[in-house]
């Protein structure tokens, strides 16, 4: 028997009750079906599915939400997708949350504050059951929204004991601190910072560098190198000549990320500059081909898809109204000494 389809006009969408007619049952039960509610029949399941499957039949997420108050995506706010950092901490959040029945809305907010307010009102509107948003810092005005809107937020990267606020991640300044340090044990006292992008946690690693060499009566303002261009392989390699240039006497460089330090790793070969006989190299992040480098290269290695993986469990938790006994993860990170240092 062909049943006859009425899709409304405005869309021509296939509906639910499209599905329900050609499945022969009620809408109701077309519903539970989808759902996977245990209360419904296999045999009317499985006719459900098969006609949901011969029409096209793709369920409105929105509607659904509307419908029973309970909205099966999660919004998700990182800089950007050009870097392989937030690339694996997306892939680890997806991973984890799709596995709990939950797709992301992914905002990329350039790390434009002003962006990345626009960017959550917009995702509000979609009702999300969860908020995933990068770091700490941001405008008065996207605190608010994300405080009023009642939807449970976990922040990722950085790690706050702020009360009533959830994150997972590790010290940015605490890493930048220990990899400066690491850089005086090898004997190197005029070392250089070069920090791209200029976003809140290359300046927290920024920091760290600060803090450690004042301690130990080396710093020298006049060996920061900031620039607020996208950090990439080519303005590492610029920024390594520029700092070779001005300041010959120095003997270390620590690069606020891996590709800078990539990049003058590059240039160090082009232009004859021993590496690490003449001068240290170091970056952060350990990005992939650091290790494939010559020499290769000693950085910070983050754990990005271990926080994207924890901050979503955390996020689970709270949407489903449990209590969260730690809500600051620490995940730390890890020194990785090559042959650049």
């Amino acid at each position: 028997m062909t049943v006859p389809l009425h899709r409304p006009r405005a869309t021509g969408r296939i509906t639910l009750a499209d599905v329900a007619r050609a499945a022969e049952v009620s809408p109701i039960t077309v519903s539970r079906a989808l759902r996977g509610e245990r209360a419904v029949d296999p045999e009317l399941v499985q006719r459900v599915q098969a006609a949901a499957v011969k029409l096209g039949y793709v369920p409105n997420p929105a509607a659904r939400a509307l419908a029973s108050g309970q909205s099966t995506h999660v919004a998700v706010l990182i800089p950007m997708l050009s870097n392989a950092l937030f690339v694996d901490l997306l892939e680890a959040t997806q991973r984890t949350l799709r596995a709990a029945g939950y797709q992301t809305l992914i905002g990329v907010t350039h790390y434009d504050f002003s962006e990345e307010e626009t960017l959550l009102r917009e995702q509000l509107l979609h009702r999300p059951a969860g908020l995933l948003v990068t770091g700490l810092e941001r405008n008065e005005a996207t605190r608010t929204l994300i405080a009023q809107s009642g939807v449970p937020c976990v922040h990722l990267m950085d790690a706050s004991h702020t009360p009533g606020l959830y994150s997972v991640g590790f010290s940015q300044a605490d890493a930048g601190a220990e990899i400066t340090r690491y850089l005086l044990s090898r004997g190197r006292k005029r070392i250089a910072c070069a920090c791209a992008q200029l976003d809140p946690r290359a300046l927290q690693r920024l920091e760290g560098w600060r803090r450690t060499l004042s301690e130990a009566g080396c710093y020298d303002p006049t060996l920061e190198w900031l620039n607020p261009a996208p950090s990439s392989i080519a303005l590492g390699g610029r920024m390594f000549e520029q700092i070779m240039g001005q300041h010959p006497a120095i003997d270390g460089i620590f690069f606020c990320n891996d590709d800078l330090a990539q990049g003058a790793l590059l240039a160090a070969l082009r232009l004859g500059v021993p590496v690490p006989q003449r001068i240290a190299v170091a970056g952060f992040n350990d990005l992939t081909g650091s290790d494939q480098m010559l020499p290769t290269l000693t950085t910070v290695r983050t754990p990005r898809a271990q926080i994207g993986h924890a901050a979503s469990a955390m996020l689970l938790a709270l949407m489903k109204g449990e209590t969260v006994p730690n809500p600051c993860i620490d995940l730390g990170y890890e020194l990785v000494v090559r042959g650049s240092t």
